[in-house]
């Protein structure tokens, strides 16, 4: 019998294989599903999703003065409030649900706090074609969590974060949701071919299918998963009756078509 290709793709990482980090002493830690290259985990068909880091502080905690170049950064909070500062001229806060979006263009130096006595923020880093934006004049824009815009169906609630009327606005084709799932409810999403979406459990479990496919991939807290579209396809993604669950999903086109993509993915 010959074998049926999926259409999806669909692999999970739980936290113990996702890399590591820390700032300030140990006062800042974090957990990458997504690292730099050659640090955590290497992860195909992400396209221009980068780097994705998730940070936590108990207390104030800082990281000093640095630079960046032609990728475009976002720090959204969890929990807490988050500081930043740059050279260009700008001085901010954002409290949970806020985010703070730089687009480095030609360069700019920042420095990062912590603020709340509990701090936990996503820091997520989109790659645009650098050979262009880095030619660009460097931008910085905040966002408060009632700056975006939310809808709720059937129990599922969700922000949308980038795309979608959301205010955020990347050169980086990509598209992100911040969702809160009742109890025992199901969220359907399309996926059309050579797109990737990748997740992160923020609280929660639940399982996370190929609606093609009978098997389940059990969803836990900092679970990361990744669903590459070979083909059109559908993935499901349920929350236990212990529920809520809450996670954040980002898509992007699997590859791009970047000089510096391809010469960093030769296969491309």
């Amino acid at each position: 019998m010959d074998r049926i290709e999926k259409s999806l793709d669909i692999s999970i990482y739980p936290p113990d294989v996702q890399g590591i980090g820390e700032f300030d002493g140990g006062r800042i830690t974090e957990i990458k599903p997504l690292g730099f290259p050659g640090e955590g985990l290497t992860v195909p068909h992400t396209g221009p999703l980068f780097y994705w880091a998730w940070a936590t502080a108990k207390g104030y905690g800082k990281i000093g003065l640095h630079p960046h170049r032609a990728f475009e950064i976002m720090s959204y909070a969890l929990k807490g409030e988050i500081g930043h500062y740059d050279t260009m001229g700008n001085r901010s806060r954002v409290k949970a649900g806020g985010a703070q979006v730089m687009q480095t263009g030609s360069g700019v130096s920042h420095e990062e706090e912590t603020v709340g006595e509990h701090n936990e923020l996503f820091q997520i880093w989109f790659e645009p074609d650098l050979k262009e934006t880095v030619r660009q004049t460097p931008t910085y824009a905040e966002f408060r969590h009632e700056d975006f815009p939310v809808e709720v169906r059937d129990g599922v609630t969700l922000k949308h974060v980038i795309g979608n009327g959301a205010p955020v606005s990347l050169v980086a084709e990509a598209a992100m949701q911040d969702i809160l799932m009742a109890s025992s409810q199901e969220y359907r999403r399309e996926l059309a071919a050579n797109r990737t979406l990748a997740m992160v459990v923020i609280h929660g479990e639940g399982a996370l299918s190929d609606e093609a496919d009978s098997e389940q991939h059990q969803l836990a807290p900092r679970y990361f998963a990744v669903v590459h579209a070979g083909k059109n396809g559908s993935v499901a993604i349920h929350a236990k009756e212990a529920g809520p669950l809450r996670l954040a999903m980002i898509e992007v086109p699997a590859e791009v078509d970047y000089a510096l993509y391809r010469e960093r993915h030769p296969t491309y």
